[in-house]
C-alpha cells in the first residue's frame, strides 16, 4: 500500500515535471518564435535599410562621376585657356618688343643725323610708360636701360635744332627785300631834288629839271662814309643768290653739327649785308640783328647713341625666343 502510494506520488510529481517542462519548453518556444520574428523583421528593415544604403551609394557614386567628368572637363578648359592665354600674351609682348625696337632705331637714326633730342626722349618715354603698364619682372632690365638713356638725354643742353632752321628759312625768303646800300642812297638823293624843286617857282623848276637831266649823262656824288659798292643789276641778283646759299649752307652745318662751318656761313652772311645792303633800313637791321643771335648758338652737341636701349631690347626678344 505505501509502495503504490509512493509509487502514484512519484507519477504524479513525474506527471508534473513533465507538464512544467512541457510549459517551459512551450513558453520558449514561443519567445523564441517572438525572437525570430523580431530578427526578421530588424532583417527586414536592415536588408531596405542596406538596399536604401546602396542606392543612395549608386546615385552619389553617379553624381560624383557627373562632377569629375565636369571638374576634369573645367581643368581641360582652363588649361586651354591658361595656354591660349599664354600664347596670347607672348604674341602682344613679342609685338610690343618688336614696336619698341623699331621706334628706338628710327629715334637713334634721328638722334644722330639731325639731332632730334626732344623726338628721342619722346621716344625712350613712351617706350618705358608702355612696359610700365604690362608690368613684367621680365622687362626690368630694359626699363632700367631706357631710364638711363632718358637721363643722359635731359642732361644735354636745350637746342632747338626745328626753330633755328625755320628762323634760317625765314632770313633765305626775306634776301629778296632787302635794299642794296647804292640804290637807297640814289632815291635818297633823288627825292632831295625832286624837294628842291617843289620848292621853287615854275622857271626855276623848269631850269633845275633841265639841269637834273644834263647831270644825269654825266654824274658826280660825294656820299659821307665809305662808298657802297655799285652793283649792276645782274651782279646785284648774284649777291642776293649766293647770300641764300650761305644761309642754306649754314642750316646744313646745323643739321650736321658743324659749328666751324655755321659760325663761318652766318659771319660770311652778316659781312656781306653789312657791306652791299642799307643797314638802316628796318629789315636789313632786323635780318642782322637775327644773324647776330643765330651766331651764338652752340649747334656741336654730341648726343648719346641709345645702344643701350637697343641692346637691352634685342637681349630681351633673344631671351623670349630661347625661352619659347
Amino acid at each position: 500500500m505505501a509502495a503504490a502510494l509512493a509509487l502514484a506520488v512519484a507519477v504524479a510529481a513525474l506527471g508534473w515535471v513533465w507538464y512544467d517542462a512541457r510549459g517551459r519548453i512551450g513558453a520558449t518556444q514561443e519567445e523564441l518564435a517572438r525572437r525570430l520574428r523580431d530578427i526578421e523583421a530588424e532583417s527586414r528593415d536592415a536588408r531596405l535599410l542596406a538596399r536604401q544604403a546602396q542606392e543612395a551609394v549608386r546615385d552619389s557614386q553617379a553624381k560624383l562621376s557627373i562632377l569629375e567628368n565636369r571638374l576634369a572637363e573645367s581643368q581641360n578648359q582652363m588649361v586651354a585657356l591658361e595656354a591660349l592665354y599664354q600664347e596670347l600674351s607672348r604674341n602682344r609682348d613679342e609685338s610690343a618688343l618688336a614696336e619698341i625696337e623699331q621706334v628706338l632705331t628710327l629715334a637713334a637714326q634721328q638722334l644722330q643725323l639731325a639731332g632730334n633730342v626732344r623726338g628721342a626722349l619722346l621716344a625712350l618715354q613712351l617706350a618705358e610708360a608702355r612696359l610700365g603698364r604690362a608690368d613684367q619682372p621680365q622687362f626690368v632690365p630694359l626699363r632700367k636701360a631706357l631710364a638711363r638713356d632718358i637721363d643722359r638725354l635731359k642732361a644735354l643742353p636745350a637746342l632747338d635744332v626745328s626753330g633755328i632752321s625755320l628762323r634760317l628759312d625765314g632770313l633765305i625768303a626775306a634776301v629778296d627785300g632787302l635794299p642794296l646800300a647804292f640804290d637807297e642812297r640814289a632815291a635818297a638823293d633823288a627825292n632831295g631834288s625832286r624837294a628842291r624843286r617843289e620848292g621853287e617857282g615854275t622857271l626855276a623848276r623848269l631850269g633845275v629839271e633841265l639841269w637834273d637831266e644834263l647831270k644825269s649823262l654825266v654824274r658826280i656824288r660825294t656820299l659821307d662814309g665809305p662808298e657802297p659798292p655799285l652793283l649792276a643789276p645782274g651782279q646785284a641778283y648774284f649777291l642776293r643768290e649766293n647770300l641764300k646759299l650761305r644761309l642754306l649752307n649754314a642750316r646744313l652745318s646745323l643739321l650736321t653739327r658743324d659749328e666751324a662751318g655755321y659760325r663761318e656761313d652766318l659771319r660770311v652772311a652778316q659781312a656781306w649785308i653789312a657791306r652791299y645792303f642799307d643797314v638802316r633800313a628796318k629789315p636789313t637791321a632786323a635780318a642782322q640783328a637775327q644773324l647776330k643771335q643765330l651766331s651764338q648758338a652752340t649747334v656741336s652737341i654730341e648726343p648719346p647713341t641709345l645702344a643701350e636701349s637697343l641692346g637691352a631690347v634685342r637681349a630681351t626678344k633673344s631671351r623670349r625666343e630661347r625661352g619659347g
